[in-house]
């Protein structure tokens, strides 16, 4: 009787343990919708790392979603949407225990067909919009040089558009504003939405 017990005990302990580790994930969770505001139902959502899909969910009616189980790390995630161009938001940062919130920011267009389009965000360390801040971008050659492609600025809601032919490259994003810089980098391969945001290390009281 008390081995049965001490194997019933054993097996309980090994489920919670197992349970607290499911907990411990982390997840992210927002709204896809259109240009127009309204939610995209089902809509696939799926998580890579390293180039490789990790996990996947599916939008509501509303074009919701929650991706949880998701280990510490940082992921790229792929929205794709029947009649619309696939998504990228790349550079997501996720930590055990918490639920990233990208709100209702995840915008699909209408399918353009043969068009590379980098749509890229910039907030202040608060984490509201920055308007005014200089994006400088540039192409990565394969040798790791770089060659310079435009420069432009965020809008009102600190956000900015850039377009290219399809085509396979590699970009460097730089945002700059009084004096703080951040940087991303961004691989494209097919014609789609490739999403990025970038924080930088200033107060919007110091604006």
């Amino acid at each position: 009787m008390m081995l049965r017990l001490f194997n019933v005990t054993l097996l309980s302990l090994v489920l919670l343990a197992g349970a607290v580790a499911v907990l411990a994930q982390g997840g992210v969770k927002g709204k896809v919708r259109s240009r127009t505001g309204a939610g995209i139902p089902n809509t696939t959502v799926t998580a890579r790392q390293n180039g490789k899909d990790v996990k996947s969910t599916r939008s509501n009616a509303k074009g919701e979603f929650v991706l949880s189980g998701l280990s510490s790390g940082v992921y790229s995630l792929l929205f794709d949407a029947e009649g619309f161009q696939s998504g990228f938001y790349q550079g997501l940062e996720i930590k055990d225990g918490d639920t990233r919130n990208l709100g209702d920011r995840l915008i699909l267009m209408p399918d353009q067909g043969t068009q590379v389009i980098i749509n890229g965000s910039v907030f202040y360390k608060e984490g509201t919009s920055l308007g005014g801040a200089k994006i400088d971008i540039e192409r990565i050659n394969s040798d790791g040089t770089s060659k310079k492609v435009t420069s432009l600025y965020t809008n009102v809601s600190g956000e900015f558009t850039f377009r290219q032919p399809e085509g396979a490259a590699k970009y460097r994003i730089t945002a700059r504003f009084k004096g703080a810089e951040g940087t991303k980098e961004v691989e494209v391969n097919t014609a789609a939405i490739y999403r990025l945001a970038i924080t930088l290390d200033i107060s919007r009281s110091e604006k």
